[in-house]
């Protein structure tokens, strides 16, 4: 076969499994709308850390759905799902797992043996994160970074694919531990699930009230999902999109030439490198899972608040002035300064 037929060839299949993946994405979009009412922002957001193999942070009030979001799109992924609740007495052998010591009624030996904790599952929920101290915290480093535990001298691989996704309430702080800015840096998307509008509302009582609970058929297994994020890092991405979520992710920088006055006025900290190549797998996810051979400047847009906004640190002035790193993200993105970069 020459060079030119294998080419046809890849492209073909590459083709396929686009369309593929577009129709699975419809396909569970209409499994997980049985049970969950709008928010298609937040699902589109999830969908997209999943296909990219990244994790996600939601922040919401109590209430919103966000534990039962969660577990229906494990169950219409025919994935593993673990739900751990942080509170200040957690330990993170209750995360990790821990030895215990075992005895052989024949021999009468003794011997230690690994019990795995909740976080050797394929979607692991850590519910109100920040409700455990930081060396609790600290057990999902590894776990995260890595997808492997180390306990007792010994690493244990985590299941693949491996997602954490975690909540936060914003509206109470006390008995809360703020995440360490390299724990937020883990995360590839932080999304803000909002109070429902009315008529959404209206749906969530009329259906959450009566003795019908809808079930969730399976659409993709855990071998799928790993072929869809080999698929969406072969998507190309042009220099033209590379550069501007380079430019964006260094204006958010006060000491980088690139920054605005208002970013060097307000921020104390910008992104890492970690924000550039998110918004760029990011795009490439978003152009995957709309069946699209190539992600664009549009992409990019589409993902660069929920990557950056847990990214950027404000100094006492943004605070005095009541801007947040939200808003000033967005005003960032909305300038388009970093499309011209």
């Amino acid at each position: 076969m020459s060079a030119q037929a294998v080419t046809q060839a890849r492209e073909t299949q590459a083709t396929e499994l686009l369309e593929r993946l577009a129709g699975a994405r419809t396909r569970l979009l209409e499994q997980v709308r049985q049970r969950i009412v709008g928010q298609e922002e937040v699902l589109e957001g999830i969908l997209t850390a999943l296909v990219s193999g990244g994790h996600a942070l939601l922040v919401g009030v109590p209430g919103l759905g966000k534990t039962l979001m969660v577990s229906t799109i494990a169950e219409a992924l025919r994935l593993q799902f673990a739900r751990i609740q942080f509170t200040p007495d957690l330990m993170p052998s209750d995360i990790t797992g821990t030895e215990v010591l075992e005895e052989d009624h024949g021999t009468g030996k003794r011997s230690f043996r690994f019990v795995k904790g909740p976080i050797f599952a394929n979607i692991v929920l850590a519910d109100e994160v920040n409700r455990t101290p930081p060396k609790t915290q600290a057990a999902l480093l590894q776990a995260m970074q890595e997808h492997e535990v180390t306990a007792a001298g010994e690493t244990y691989p985590l299941p693949e694919p491996f997602f954490v996704l975690a909540t936060q309430n914003p509206i109470e702080q006390e008995g809360t531990y703020p995440l360490p800015e390299a724990q937020l840096d883990r995360f590839m998307l932080e999304l803000s699930v909002r109070y429902p509008t009315r008529e959404d509302e209206e749906r969530i009582v009329e259906t959450t009230t009566t003795d019908d609970t809808p079930g969730v058929t399976p659409v993709l297994s855990a071998d799928d999902l790993q072929e869809i994020q080999r698929l969406v890092r072969r998507i190309p991405v042009p220099k033209p999109i590379v550069r501007a979520a380079v430019a964006l992710a260094r204006m958010t920088r006060p000491s980088d030439p690139l920054a605005p006055a208002f970013i060097k006025e307000y921020v104390s900290w910008g992104a890492g490198p970690r924000a550039s190549q998110y918004m760029v797998l990011g795009a490439k996810a978003r152009a995957a899972l709309a069946g699209r051979p190539m992600a664009d400047l549009e992409d990019v847009n589409d993902v660069a608040l929920s990557v950056l906004r847990h990214r950027v640190v404000v100094n006492f002035a943004a605070e005095a002035a009541r801007r947040t790193a939200e808003d000033i993200c967005q005003e960032l993105i909305a300038s388009g300064n970093w499309m011209r970069s």
